[in-house]
């Protein structure tokens, strides 16, 4: 079974979906002993990242997803998921993330011609012996929405990278951590083969 942690920031049902199509069970709960007696984790999210980071708190989260971590359980975030893992971002100077990964989180440059948020399919370049990305073809297309991007302090832990106007670390791994900026639930047969690597974790 696996956990789909809820605090209030959307996005929960298509990944609950995405699951389902897997013939994965999956629960949506801020219950802290369904998280820590499930199979594996998932923290997806968007919004603003000192919003959610108030609203972990507030629902008691932030202890859960560290016991989490601690005890090995496979653990997922998803945009925003990804971003509250590390240690702080631009969108919320002076408010700390969950610290579980060393890095930070930085505003996407203006561009001429360029929108920003990023929204939309770009191809990932994908690192030969990611487990998150067993069996994906290099170059694949995901579903990006996003303002801000993830400067891992950690090469090593870097899964996937993509480029739009700068150089974004797109999906990390480390030991049984993983997380992806785009969002895997919307990047139909390409998303759920990544879905079905964590699942198989």
């Amino acid at each position: 079974m696996t956990a789909i942690i809820d605090y209030d920031a959307g996005n929960l049902r298509s990944v609950e979906k995405a699951l389902e199509a897997l013939g994965e069970k999956a629960v949506i709960t801020r219950e802290p002993d369904k998280i820590l007696s499930a199979d594996r984790v998932i923290l997806p999210g968007v919004g603003s990242f000192g919003d959610a980071m108030e609203r972990l708190d507030h629902y008691g989260l932030v202890e859960v997803i560290h016991q989490t971590v601690e005890q090995g359980i496979p653990f997922l975030g998803i945009c925003l998921g990804l971003q509250l893992l590390f240690e702080r971002s631009d969108e919320s100077p002076g408010i700390p993330g969950l610290g579980i990964l060393k890095g930070e989180i930085l505003r996407i440059p203006q561009k001429p011609d360029m929108k920003i948020p990023h929204m939309g399919w770009n191809s990932i370049n994908i690192k030969p012996d990611s487990r998150l990305f067993a069996g994906i073809e290099e170059g694949a297309y995901v579903y990006f929405v996003h303002s801000y991007y993830l400067k891992a302090a950690d090469e090593a832990q870097v899964a996937a990278d993509t480029e739009y106007i700068t150089h974004i670390h797109a999906a990390v791994e480390s030991g049984r951590i993983f997380a992806c900026q785009f969002h895997p639930e919307k990047s139909g047969s390409i998303g759920l083969a990544i879905l079905k690597n964590f699942v198989a974790v």
